[in-house]
């Protein structure tokens, strides 16, 4: 693999038009880098002798997922704009998107036949799209079958605005397999071997002065680093790639440089939110404590609470530190309001913002193992 993965981008900025909200948590979900790559410059993708795949009239579903993704991108746009920002709307985006079952994909469950019948860009649309649609099989079975066929497909699918529009959804479903679905397509579109080459010519791309390559790096290192390619060094570099915050922050530095920074270090947390792995929570709660940003404090509370990969149990790790933080009086009023919003997303509970009852809950019903 070559030192730098050559992307070009056509990145709209720091918070996607395409963010979607799922039904229970209050917090913002997943945000999902949709980069605009030329299919022959990523690597694997489209090898001398191998034609593009067809271009097929998008299914209503997804063309409904599109519609949806735009429609709540400008909605939410819209209510923040008149609403105060982003934690005065969470009430009002609590059912903007939820997964309902489309008839047309609830008959039987794909046979390997019927799936072989098609081209790699379909097959990888048709699973997609019965994963998020909550059709018939289990998700369990629908990423086993995707699963199975990811080496074949890597190479050969385009990552355009309907694979796009499909893993977006499928990365906010409420069911953690979907979401791993929706990872393993990512990089077989993305042409990413799931290798430590790989990683390590990412790490190198992680630092890179061109803005849009670096924070691709650090999404396609969370990427990676789910599916098991060198977890502990990926979280390593994103990790590190949070330490920084503050250090360039004096007055010689101008506007925009300060707004890339900022921005790197929100997609490190979404990186880390991917990998899912119980060392992620220490960056993420500390990031969430001290980040003088406060939208990347913002994606580390709901990557702590909601969005990422990490596990119901492993998100219970988190309370104890976030129901101090809900008490800490050294943090602005904004942040302790995200702990108790991320504490009633990981432990179900309807508790008032009060850090005593919170941590007499804990006592009583966690710590004690009851």
């Amino acid at each position: 693999m070559a030192a730098t993965l050559h992307l070009n981008h056509n990145w709209a900025g720091s918070r996607s038009n395409f963010t979607l909200f799922r039904a229970v948590p209050k917090l913002l979900s997943m945000d999902v880098f949709r980069p605009s790559v030329p299919e022959e410059q990523l690597p694997e993708q489209n090898a001398p002798g191998q034609h593009a795949p067809e271009q097929h009239s998008p299914p209503a579903t997804t063309r409904l997922l599109h519609f949806i993704a735009m429609i709540v991108g400008v909605a939410f746009a819209l209510l923040v704009t008149s609403g105060g920002g982003p934690v005065a709307v969470w009430g009002k985006t609590t059912n903007l998107f939820s997964a309902h079952q489309n008839p047309e994909l609830s008959s039987a469950t794909l046979t390997e036949p019927e799936l072989d019948r098609q081209r790699p860009q379909k097959q990888a649309e048709m699973l997609l799209e019965r994963a998020v649609s909550r059709s018939a099989g289990a998700p369990n079975q629908i990423e086993a079958q995707i699963e199975s066929r990811i080496d074949a497909w890597r190479g050969k699918l385009q990552w355009d605005a309907q694979l796009s529009d499909l893993t977006t959804v499928a990365l906010n479903s409420n069911n953690h397999s979907v979401r791993a679905s929706a990872i393993e397509v990512q990089l077989a579109a993305y042409g990413l071997a799931k290798t430590e080459s790989t990683v390590e010519a990412l790490v190198r791309q992680a630092d890179s002065h061109d803005h849009q390559q670096k924070i691709w790096a650090l999404w396609a290192l969370g990427l990676l680093g789910n599916r098991g390619v060198e977890p502990d060094r990926v979280v390593q570099v994103l990790a590190a790639h949070l330490k920084d915050a503050g250090k360039n922050s004096d007055g010689g530095r101008n506007k925009g440089d300060q707004n890339k920074e900022e921005d790197a270090r929100r997609w490190a947390v979404e990186g880390l939110a991917l990998v899912g792995t119980t060392p992620t929570i220490a960056p993420l709660l500390e990031t969430m404590r001290s980040d003088p940003s406060p939208l990347v404090r913002e994606r580390a509370a709901c990557s702590l609470s909601a969005s990422g990969m990490l596990t119901p149990e492993q998100r219970l790790i988190a309370v104890p530190q976030l129901i101090n933080y809900s008490a800490d009086p050294a943090l602005d009023a904004q942040t302790r309001s995200w702990a108790f919003r991320a504490l009633a997303d990981i432990t179900k509970q309807h508790l008032p913002n009060d850090s005593a009852a919170w941590r007499n809950w804990y006592q009583t019903s966690v710590a004690s193992g009851q």
